[in-house]
């Protein structure tokens, strides 16, 4: 079993018990996260955007690093101009916990939708549809 997950801008293939490093996550350590799934595999395949609400990847925060260190080189050859600089990216280690598709959570969202009432028309008038206006030649 194994999901595709997307997070800060990347996305990643990850199974129970990995270890991954991913952009900077802003919570403490040892906290867990929800990480949001773009697909799922198991004994079914589940892409579609009411499957995947259903899914749910858990992950534990086990640390906070820096990446190593890259060299940025700017160079106009016969202009004198040169520059060097550096940047280290902010990192976060964490550990996929869980990987589940629960039936319960997705329902009780769809539940909670209220439906949607018809706005009623500004002047008054009864509202009609466009084959009625066309055929009272309005």
């Amino acid at each position: 079993m194994y999901a595709i997950v997307k997070t800060g801008g990347k996305q990643y293939r990850v199974e129970r018990g990995q270890h991954l490093l991913v952009e900077r996550l802003a919570v403490e350590e040892g906290a867990s996260v929800a990480l949001q799934p773009l697909m799922y595999r198991s004994d079914e395949t589940v892409f579609d955007a009411d499957g995947l609400a259903q899914v749910q990847v858990t992950a534990k925060v086990l640390g906070h690093e820096r990446g190593e260190k890259l060299r940025v080189v700017k160079f106009k050859p016969k202009r004198g101009y040169k520059r060097r600089n550096g940047h280290r990216q902010e990192l976060t280690r964490i550990e996929i916990v869980d990987i589940a598709l629960g039936g319960a959570k997705g329902a009780s969202r769809k539940a909670a939708k209220p439906a949607a009432a018809k706005p009623a028309a500004a002047d008054g008038a009864p509202e009609t549809t466009a084959k009625e206006a066309t055929e009272n030649g309005a």
